[in-house]
């Protein structure tokens, strides 16, 4: 019986796609190739900011690329983002099952917060761990175990929800039960060659995995 989850944020629960994907060519546009696509950006979702700005502009000093990054993100946050359907009452429901959830993301703690407390989910959250507070990002286990430790779970009774071959990667080293959505922008097929043990195509569907029952209206 699954008595936690935890969760990615950023395309996950938070649908912040386009304002990742318009981040990053506002702040690239004089520094690579044009034209630089969503199609250049997508396969990157889940790596560190740190990762895909060095890897799209093949310098190693990205220390202005990283503000910039974040000034613009920041700037155009509360524009660009919004609960994937039926989140906040999934979470809400599985918290009054007294299912532990959690964050497991690579975003800074700022952001992090900034998003879940717009959306009424920050103090619902047992664990939030960003980056900020690891050593060693997803696809590594340790933001996973970090969480697991931190709400006292059982790795085999917590499933790790995410939108990334990092987020499945990161759960299967942790010893916990892998689930992706199909809603990413990776799609189904790449989660499920990552070693994905369920994926979501409702994040509904997640009641028949932690052994609730739809309620009635919630069928659709």
């Amino acid at each position: 019986m699954i008595r936690t989850v935890l969760f990615d944020l950023d395309g996950t629960i938070m649908d912040t796609n386009e304002l990742i994907i318009e981040t990053f060519q506002h702040v690239l546009r004089d520094i690579v190739p044009q034209p630089f696509t969503r199609e250049h950006i997508i396969p990157t979702m889940g790596m560190t900011l740190e990762e895909q700005l060095r890897g799209f502009s093949k310098r190693e000093d990205i220390e202005d690329l990283v503000q910039a990054y974040r000034d613009y993100n920041w700037k155009r946050h509360d524009d660009l983002i919004s609960p994937f359907p039926h989140v906040q009452e999934v979470i809400q429901r599985l918290v009054e099952a007294n299912i532990q959830v959690g964050i497991v993301t690579t975003k800074i703690r700022l952001t992090t917060e900034r998003a879940l407390r717009m959306f009424d989910l920050f103090d619902k959250m047992g664990a939030v761990i960003t980056f900020d507070d690891i050593t060693n990002a997803k696809p590594h286990p340790e933001p996973v175990l970090r969480a697991v430790e931190m709400l006292g779970a059982d790795p085999q009774a917590t499933l790790m929800v995410g939108d990334s071959p990092a987020d499945i990667q990161s759960a299967n080293a942790a010893g916990v039960i892998s689930c992706g959505v199909a809603w990413s922008l990776k799609g189904e097929a790449l989660l499920k060659d990552y070693g994905a043990k369920h994926v979501l195509h409702d994040m509904r569907d997640l009641y028949a995995l932690v052994g609730l029952e739809r309620r009635e209206g919630e069928t659709t």
